[in-house]
């Protein structure tokens, strides 16, 4: 738990542009459940699943009771994260804190008690810190957690939220490897059967500029789709220096960025993003395979961990269209964070919400900032004002995809979607105490082998 960098889809309908894998379903991303009051459906929710079963009505929460939120990762994106919570419904209080460090929670205890004392109310006895506060802050009575560490935690956060029984937001990706994503794929069907919510960080999915835009293409206003193009060109991130005495593993759990086992390498951490609009432009049905290249030409010392800055991937899919995936961390070069779908009656600019061509269109709705939007949607489910959410399946695809283009840029091959799903890939480290730390060995491409 280190500091964080910061549709309802009910039937297995493909509209025309893209052709589908049969075998591939859309599972729910939305569905109903009902409510018990606040102290059976938010502290008992364990016996949700029963309910659903038994087809009882919903029984709304009332808006005025409190729901009580933890939060767990107290960086950046973690306390915007609380911030929106706060924003997101006047009943919410946040009441307790866990991270890895104690003062990456006391500056996020500062923030938000300045910006909403009202609704933040944690005490000394309600911040953990360490590699199990998160277990701690689960058993504090909690009714919501927000789950924003570094990704290779979220495995098992999300496990022990589901079996705790509690409501949750959990930021993106979910893992670092493909058995990561397996164990949160596996939580989320628990989740299903407990009645609780998840809702994902991929905050474009409620954007309504981009869900507006994606609809009109999905609708057939670009034609056929030929490609598509996304670029994620930024330049580079923060750096903690290394402080005395400290071991390794603070060392790279401070600097989590660097680190692939910690944040996956940008191409997961930050431009899954990128990656997930282009999986939802296809129905969250996934690639069949891709190729790539990439490789580090600032990053070249010890403080630059054995991540990548570039990434160049070609993803294909079952009906042969392509998606052309650019993502780069350099100074001082051209930068552009934006979408291309190309068709043949015209091309869409995802970011910029308008489509060019014979069959031109712009969004001019009013517009929710997108984090915002996404805490909105979570406590209204949370309420029963709207229907429950489990966007388990498309994070969880989105992050293999992400996983899949890092993977074939690091070995210089090409991988199948299926080979990277179902691979025995885990880069956990033997030991989660403060000392040695994983080895750090940047990825030579035709030397690395993908470990499936």
């Amino acid at each position: 738990m280190g500091q964080a960098v910061h549709a309802n889809d009910t039937e297995q309908t493909f509209p025309k542009p893209f052709a589908v894998l049969d075998s591939i379903g859309m599972s729910e991303s939305l569905k109903s459940t009902p409510n018990t009051d606040r102290r059976k459906f938010l502290k008992s929710a364990s016996i949700a699943g029963g309910i659903l079963a038994s087809g009882l009505p919903k029984v709304h929460a009332a808006s005025s009771e409190v729901i009580r939120v933890g939060l767990i990762g107290c960086g950046g994106r973690g306390t915007g994260a609380a911030v929106n919570a706060m924003e997101a419904d006047p009943a919410v209080r946040i009441v307790a804190l866990a991270d890895l460090f104690g003062a990456s929670m006391q500056s996020c205890r500062s923030s938000l008690s300045k910006r909403n004392p009202d609704q933040f109310v944690v005490t000394d006895e309600t911040c953990f810190e360490g590699f199990d506060g998160y277990k701690k802050l689960l058993d504090s009575g909690v009714d919501v957690v927000l789950l924003a560490s570094p990704p290779h935690y979220r495995p098992d956060h999300i496990e022990a939220s589901v079996d705790a029984g509690k409501q949750i937001f959990c930021e993106k990706p979910v893992a670092t490897d493909a058995v990561g994503v397996r164990r949160v794929e596996a939580a989320c069907k628990k989740a299903d059967e407990k009645g609780l919510n998840v809702v994902s960080g991929l905050c474009w999915r409620y954007a309504q500029g981009m869900k507006e835009t994606i609809a009109q293409i999905h609708d057939g206003r670009l034609g056929t789709i030929v490609s598509t193009q996304t670029n994620y060109l930024t330049s580079p991130l923060w750096i903690r220096p290394r402080k005395p005495d400290e071991s390794e593993m603070e060392y790279q759990c401070r600097n989590w960025y660097y680190f692939n086992w910690l944040s996956g390498d940008h191409i997961v951490e930050q431009h899954i993003h990128s990656l997930d609009k282009m999986l939802w432009l296809h129905h969250d049905v996934p690639p069949v395979k891709a190729y790539g290249l990439g490789g580090r030409q600032l990053r070249n010392d010890v403080t630059q961990g054995d991540i990548y800055d570039h990434f160049s991937v070609v993803f294909e899919w079952a009906d042969g269209t392509r998606t052309f995936a650019y993502t780069r961390q350099m100074a001082g070069c051209f930068n552009q964070t934006e979408d291309f779908v190309y068709g043949t009656e015209g091309v869409a600019r995802l970011v910029k919400h308008q489509i060019e061509g014979g069959k031109a269109w712009k969004f001019r709705g009013k517009e929710v900032q997108m984090h915002q939007a996404e805490q909105n949607e979570f406590f209204k489910a949370i309420r029963g004002e709207r229907e429950r959410i489990n966007n388990g399946d498309y994070m969880c695809r989105s992050t293999l995809m992400a996983i899949l283009g890092r993977e074939v840029c690091y070995s210089g091959q090409e991988l199948a979607y299926e080979q990277v799903a179902t691979s025995n890939q885990d880069l956990s480290p033997k030991q989660y105490a403060w000392g040695d730390a994983p080895p750090v060995d940047v990825p030579q491409p035709g030397s690395y082998r993908f470990p499936g």
